[in-house]
């Protein structure tokens, strides 16, 4: 663990520097996307970070990725805008044949195409990847998709969609994690002939939507590897996303950290820096040990990706303890404020907002408590 990519973080700062507080108050008062920032952020070539340099991109590991989103979250900025085109694109590489690297790959590292949308979650099964109803079925040179899903998002600012549906039904296959089939959709040539998106306003500005189809024809050759194992594509995509959006937390962490611990400077109360106060120097320190030490584990389960070990503990580890320590900061960081945490222009209360999502998104604490006790513990299944 002792490349820290100083010179990427400090490209990131100084890109970050150009969409001040005011940019990302703007978007979440309005509920739109950060279009100018995602833009900045391919031009500068830090959305094609993980594409191999053959397809365009910089060839570099989920290590160097998460330096760049942690320098996002810590400048105040959110990364969940783009966050999906790092993960998801991973799944297209490892498993997607050459036609579909090449046609989509250096169109994403460009710019030109986006592929930000990955619809999994559907309403009746939530976490319960294996119970999905949306089906894909075969017919001649084409697969006709119908069903839903939801919180996919950034479905309407994306040019791809990860797409997992059945093709096999459940109760016809021997394990209950076969017969899903991973697609990679072209939504431009779907939107409204069969696939249809509704926005969900949400507490927080996540471009968040609901997608139908309905009979939805698409290109069998959209198919990813061979038919039936698509939940094992997506697993990879699952622990790099865990680990990508641990470090988005500790962004946050730090970021809540700094802002209390500046105004615990200069804020003067009965005529002494509430910071001089043990009662607000505590909570303080507290989050910074454990924003620290979520963040080894972060690294460690990095480097274990980008070695190609199994890091499926480390990332899920990282994930809950990032989110965690971000979550403790944030309730520090409006605490020390007192009322002005709520003011918007404190960007307090909006950055409290964003961090509560990795609570409980792109999987719950609990969950990960259930696998740690199964998988690492050798407990008993409870789920």
């Amino acid at each position: 663990m002792t490349e820290t990519f100083d010179d990427i973080r400090a490209s990131v700062r100084a890109l970050c520097a150009d969409f001040p507080a005011e940019y990302w108050r703007e978007l979440d008062r309005e509920r739109t996307y950060p279009t100018d920032f995602v833009r900045a952020l391919t031009e500068a070539g830090f959305l094609g970070v993980l594409i191999p340099e053959e397809y365009g991109g910089s060839g570099l590991g989920v290590a160097a990725a998460s330096a760049i989103l942690e320098e996002i979250h810590a400048s105040g900025g959110n990364g969940a805008a783009c966050h999906a085109q790092m993960y998801v694109m991973g799944t297209v590489l490892r498993h997607g044949s050459e036609a579909q690297k090449t046609g989509a790959l250096p169109k994403i590292a460009t710019g030109e195409l986006r592929l930000q949308a990955f619809g999994v979650t559907e309403p009746t099964s939530g976490t319960d990847t294996t119970r999905i109803r949306t089906a894909a079925v075969r017919d001649g040179d084409e697969y006709v998709v119908n069903g839903q899903k939801v919180w996919t998002s950034r479905a309407e600012h994306s040019d791809l969609m990860l797409l997992l549906a059945r093709t096999t039904p459940r109760d016809k296959v021997e394990k209950r994690h076969d017969g899903m089939s991973v697609f990679l959709i072209d939504m431009r040539a779907a939107l409204d002939k069969g696939m249809t998106i509704k926005p969900i306003r949400a507490m927080i500005n996540h471009a968040t939507t609901e997608v139908f189809f309905d009979d939805l024809r698409i290109p069998a050759d959209t198919l990813i590897g061979d038919e039936g194992r698509g939940f094992r594509y997506i697993l990879d995509g699952m622990n790099a996303e865990r680990i990508l959006i641990a470090h988005e937390s500790i962004g946050d962490a730090r970021w809540f950290i700094q802002k209390a611990s500046d105004y615990a400077r200069d804020r003067v109360v009965f005529g002494r820096p509430i910071g001089q106060n043990q009662g607000i120097q505590f909570p303080i320190a507290r989050a910074y040990a454990a924003t620290e030490a979520a963040a080894l584990m972060a690294a460690k389960a990095a480097e274990l990706f980008d070695a190609g070990e199994p890091c499926g503990p480390e990332a899920n580890m990282a994930k809950m303890l990032a989110a965690d320590a971000s979550w403790q900061a944030a309730d520090m960081c409006l605490q020390t404020h007192g009322g002005y945490g709520f003011a918007e222009e404190y960007d307090i209360e909006r950055k409290f907002r964003e961090t509560r999502l990795y609570q409980v998104a792109p999987i719950s604490t609990n969950l990960i408590l259930s696998y740690i006790a199964e998988h690492v513990l050798g407990l008993p299944r409870s789920y």
